[in-house]
């Protein structure tokens, strides 16, 4: 499915900022209570689908089970504003999992030495991988217009 964009960058200049953003996806859903539900993962994006990893008993991963409709925005805290937003489809894996969790400890930890990545490797094999389908992106960008401010 092709993915819609809007905003002011195009599919070449969304996938760069997110192939080189290093900051978490905030992932929303609906739980069954029909209240929304946002966390932040690590992810990795290809060609329209982002990877994060969840472990197999955590609240977003039952919650993911119940209702696969999601929305995402990745984007930095600080100003000059700018990031994506959208809407997707997620799908839990068993496979791949591991993979993804040792290239985010890569990309966000700089290796697996740490006592954090260590303990999240200990329970690799208990890890699902999170794949979200973007069906609709948002872009925008504040940095040329906040460029003057302070």
């Amino acid at each position: 499915m092709a993915i819609n964009f809007k905003g002011p960058w195009n599919s070449e200049q969304t996938a760069e900022f997110l192939q080189q953003a290093r900051i978490p996806l905030r992932l929303a859903c609906v739980g069954t209570d029909g209240f929304p539900r946002v966390v932040s993962l690590w992810y990795r994006y290809e060609q329209g689908h982002f990877y994060c990893v969840t472990h197999r008993d955590s609240k977003i991963a039952a919650v993911l089970q119940g209702n696969n409709k999601v929305g995402f925005e990745v984007a930095p805290n600080e100003p000059p504003y700018h990031g994506i937003r959208g809407q997707g489809l997620a799908t839990l894996l068993t496979e791949g999992a591991e993979e993804t969790l040792r290239q985010h400890l890569q990309d966000y930890l700089g290796g697996s030495s740490s006592s954090l990545a260590q303990w999240l490797l200990s329970r690799a094999e208990e890890e699902l991988l999170i794949r979200v389908e973007a069906q609709r992106v948002f872009t925008w960008d504040y940095r040329e217009r906040m460029a003057n401010t302070g």
